[in-house]
């Protein structure tokens, strides 16, 4: 698989978009009465470079055939993702005041039929990077330059599906598939790893055959983008996996690192101070 063009984007626009996924998760949130803000929080920077980037998708044909595919294991967090899509184009900013009303086109997780730049409609976890093996595989057999880009969470690691996809992945070859697991150490129910462990994940991706990145710090914007250009456009004949270590909850101070903040409602006064330190914060 040849590399695609990286467009040159000062890191400042990348820290504003972050800053826009956490403090349109807030507001989102706030028009439904719950929401996901651990996780869209973890993974900003990761969905910021992408969107940003490196990713090449078309807001003005979203069906394009070459694009670039993007997968969200993590379905849950689409609360971050839609404020990114609105941004660029893929739909009208005004749908995001409809987040979860009655007849809305966004609700918790993605719907590709209903979402236009949504490649397939995420619920429950595991699913996504099957999917995105079979989207690497057809854009091969088309002599297409569109990669398939999954992004799961550290939970997720825990379904046999994951497993049996890596290992097809490894099979055929696919060095147009990317795999980014934000490992943020929070679930519904605690720390994944307390739940079920999963780790040592960099020697089990490899077990696989996957090239395995280790990314120290998913909210260094400098660290993430080298780690994802690495696995976007230096293709080896192997498909890549980035182990992007985040913070639930980054950039508010009472939610970092608290699986309680993974699912929750902002009060009157906490929601001011959440807007108050993500304005404030300069992460990465």
């Amino acid at each position: 698989m040849p590399s695609r063009a990286v467009r040159n984007v000062d890191r400042s626009l990348i820290r504003d978009k972050a800053r826009l996924i956490r403090r349109e998760t807030v507001r989102l949130t706030d028009i439904c009465g719950s929401g996901h803000y651990g996780s869209s929080f973890s993974m900003a920077e990761i969905v910021a470079l992408l969107y940003y980037q490196l990713l090449h998708v078309k807001a003005g044909d979203p069906r394009w055939a070459d694009r670039d595919r993007f997968t969200m294991g993590k379905g849950h967090a689409a609360i971050g993702l839609f404020p990114v899509l609105a941004d660029l184009g893929f739909f009208p900013t005004e749908w995001l005041d409809t987040y979860s009303r009655m007849g809305s086109f966004l609700g918790d997780h993605p719907e590709m039929k209903k979402v236009p730049g949504i490649d397939f409609s995420s619920g429950s976890i595991g699913h996504n990077l099957s999917v995105s093996v079979g989207m690497a595989l057809g854009a091969r057999l088309k002599g297409s330059p569109a990669r398939a880009v999954c992004l799961m969470g550290d939970g997720e690691m825990n379904e046999g599906q994951i497993w049996e996809a890596a290992q097809a992945g490894a099979h055929y070859g696919l060095d147009n598939l990317i795999g980014i697991v934000d490992i943020n150490g929070a679930g519904s129910d605690g720390d994944p790893q307390q739940t079920l462990r999963s780790e040592p994940l960099k020697d089990k991706w490899e077990a696989f055959g996957w090239n395995t990145i280790v990314l120290k710090d998913g909210h260094d914007i400098d660290a993430t983008f080298d780690a994802l250009n690495r696995a976007l456009n230096a293709p080896d004949g192997r498909p890549a996996c980035v182990l992007a270590y985040t913070v639930a909850g980054k950039g508010v101070s009472f939610m970092e690192g608290t699986w309680q903040w993974h699912l929750g409602f902002l009060g009157p006064k906490d929601i001011e101070r959440a807007y108050a330190e993500i304005e404030a914060g300069e992460i990465g």
